[in-house]
Order: C-alpha cells, then structure tokens, then sequence
C-alpha cells in the first residue's frame, strides 16, 4: 500500500555504496517526507518569467552532488533547497522539473494532482450557511465567547461537519 514514489525517495535518500536500512518506520517517514514535499511544490503558482541566473546556481548544486560518486541524497537535499531559494516560483519550479527529469519522483505531477484535489475539494465543501458559521464561531473565540463558540462547533458537529482550526484561519470539511 505504499506509493512507489515515497520507496524511489527513501532509496535515494541512501548513498548507493551503502547499505540501505530498510525498516517500515523508515518506509513510513519517507512516506511523510513526499507528502510534505509535494505539498510544498502544490502551493508555488507558476507565475512571471524564469530567473536564469537563479535557475543555474540552483542546477550547478544538483549537478554537483550527482557528480560527487552520484550522491542522490545530497541531490535530494537540492530538491529541498529549492524550495527555500530566493527566487519566484517559476524558477523554483523549473528547476524542480529538471532535478526530476534524474530522479523520477514525478514532482510536478503530483504537485499538479495535489492542487486539482483540493481545489474540487473546496468546491464541494463550498456552502455559505456553514461558511457563516464557522465566521460566526470564529467572532465567538475572538471575543471569548466560549460558550457560543463550543455551541456552534457542536452544532455543525452534529450536521456532520468537522472544524479544523489553522494558522491561516478556520476551515471545515464533511466526515
């Protein structure tokens, strides 16, 4: 039941003149870990022109860690420095579907899939009565009324409506 993707990236993770340490909670952490990652590659928005100066100090670093007795995990850690670049996104994506084009993690896709989901998502979650609780609920715990806001939890509860609370704000989906 493992995606094949989060198995490539646990392998690459190992030099290959090392032994590779196979346990299923290290299986489980690079599950985690290309969870995060394409989660992280979901929120860049492929917008303004590519920085070609930042694109190749960006490439020059996956290139050398491949050329280092190809430590892909070094080339990995590339992947994440990326992510934490100074540059726009499209840059950061370009690079991303270049790292890919060795590491066959199908970044962008999954990225790509990733963004499809939770937007149909959204759009099936879109309902402005609850959206007016959960605003509702939300003016409750500013002014710390606990009691209106644990009320209306309960009450969406029970129409089978769960509240997630995030740092970005509150948001809701059905169980």
């Amino acid at each position: 039941g493992y995606d094949p993707m989060a198995y490539r990236l646990f392998c690459l993770q190992s030099h290959y003149r090392r032994n590779l340490v196979f346990s299923w909670e290290n299986l489980d952490n690079a599950v985690v870990a290309y969870d995060k990652l394409i989660a992280k590659i979901a929120t860049l928005k492929n917008e303004g022109e590519v920085d070609e100066a930042a694109f190749s100090s960006l490439k020059a670093r996956f290139v050398k860690a491949l050329e280092g007795d190809l430590n892909t995990s070094v080339a990995v850690t590339a992947v994440y420095d990326v992510l934490k670049a100074k540059c726009n996104d499209a840059t950061k994506l370009a690079a991303l579907a270049d790292f890919d084009k060795v590491l066959s993690l199908n970044l962008i896709e999954a990225a790509v899939a990733l963004q499809k989901k939770q937007a149909e998502e959204e759009a099936a979650n879109a309902d402005p009565e609850i959206d007016a609780l959960v605003a509702a609920r939300t003016e409750a715990k500013k002014a710390k009324n606990w009691a209106e806001a644990d009320r209306i939890r309960d009450e969406l509860k029970a129409q089978g409506i769960e509240i997630i609370d995030t740092p970005q704000g509150a948001k809701w989906r059905r169980i």
